[in-house]
């Protein structure tokens, strides 16, 4: 039976693109330039500001003009967290069939907590989850297994126990490196849709659905 379900944030339990790209075309209207088609934003969405930085401006960080259109990004995007992001679809079924199986599930992300708690208090999912684990919480990022260790920790799970569902290479190193069954999901922010099959994960979704469906046969097996 599953013990624990894990989730990265962005592009695995909340589509928060929309907001990434509004913030991003924002900011390049005050600099007065055209705005870029969703399509160009939301594949880096998963890799923070310092993404939306270069895709939005062709800027890297060491550029002189990349820490005040880095600031004025992140201002923009925590004034308005939660405009647009909404479940991805059909993840709302995922996390009540979770809750009604009494199997705990919690969100380990990249994302600060200065976002990640108001947007998820924004959406009334801070009363549900079971546990949230942010880069302020441990002193290394993901890929490395910290936060998952912690997530774990903090729920009593036993060594090794549980499934982390991630939209990026670096999430499914982390499940892997702390030793949990890996589930990426090719429905999220994703360059090339193909290279999810080299990162070796236990398992890969196209879809929402998938993963509900997946998560079904895995209470049984597991």
């Amino acid at each position: 039976m599953l013990s624990v379900v894990l989730f990265d944030l962005d592009g695995t339990l909340l589509d928060t693109a929309p907001d990434f790209i509004r913030c991003v075309n924002q900011l390049r209207e005050r600099h007065s330039l055209p705005a870029l088609p969703p399509e160009a934003i939301r594949p880096s969405v998963s890799n923070g500001a310092r993404a939306m930085i270069e895709t939005g401006f062709g800027l890297t960080s060491d550029h002189p003009d990349y820490l005040p259109r880095h600031t004025a990004f992140l201002d923009l995007y925590e004034a308005t967290v939660a405009q647009e992001t909404r479940l991805f679809p059909g993840m709302d079924n995922v996390l009540r069939w979770l809750e009604q199986s009494r199997i705990p599930w919690g969100i380990v992300t990249n994302k600060p907590v200065r976002f990640t708690t108001p947007l998820l208090a924004a959406l009334a999912l801070d009363k549900r989850c079971s546990v949230v684990v942010c880069p302020d919480h441990v002193a290394q990022r993901k890929p490395h297994p910290e936060s998952l260790y912690l997530a774990r920790k903090q729920l009593e799970a036993e060594t090794g126990a549980g499934i982390y569902v991630g939209d990026h290479l670096r999430d499914i190193e982390a499940g892997r490196n702390a030793g949990m069954t890996t589930v990426a999901a090719r429905y999220g922010y994703i360059n090339e849709p193909g290279e999810v099959d080299e990162w070796n994960a236990d398992y890969i979704v196209d879809t929402v659905d998938e993963l509900a469906n997946l998560l079904e046969r895995l209470q049984v097996s597991l």
